[in-house]
């Protein structure tokens, strides 16, 4: 499983700058950068290599941070395999309360997912044969 640093961010010119930019000064690298948005304000979710050390340069510079635990499941880069994935979601019963994915040159995509119970799907999911990160 991975601490996933979740930023809420007001829709204001220069806010993602700030925020990307207080990480860089805390020595902070992002492996991954989503952002969902409201009218007011935007819910950025980052997996980086220090996630705790993240939401402390954050909220010194007066962003509102917090870290979550979500699961990294490692899938093949290739059409279908985010469906296999979900498919054994269904079949174990879990529910997913969000997720995104992202992928590099190799065979191998990762998929970041917030589920109710991370514990179990992990089990599970390593269980059916998912490489969990």
């Amino acid at each position: 499983m991975l601490e996933q640093v979740t930023v809420f961010l007001e829709n204001d010119k220069g806010r993602l700058l700030a925020l990307t930019q207080a990480l860089a000064d805390a020595d902070v690298n992002m492996q991954a950068l989503t952002i969902a948005e409201t009218a007011d304000y935007g819910l950025v979710r980052i997996v980086c290599d220090k996630p705790k050390e993240a939401v402390e340069a954050l909220r010194a510079a007066d962003f509102r941070a917090i870290c979550a635990q979500v699961l990294a499941v490692q899938v093949p880069n290739r059409p279908g395999g985010l469906a296999e994935l979900l498919r054994t979601f269904q079949e174990l019963d879990l529910n997913i309360e969000y997720g995104y994915c992202f992928s590099s040159d190799g065979g191998t995509a990762v998929d970041v997912l917030k589920v109710r119970d991370p514990e179990r799907a992990a089990q599970a999911l390593t269980q059916a044969g998912y490489t969990v990160l």
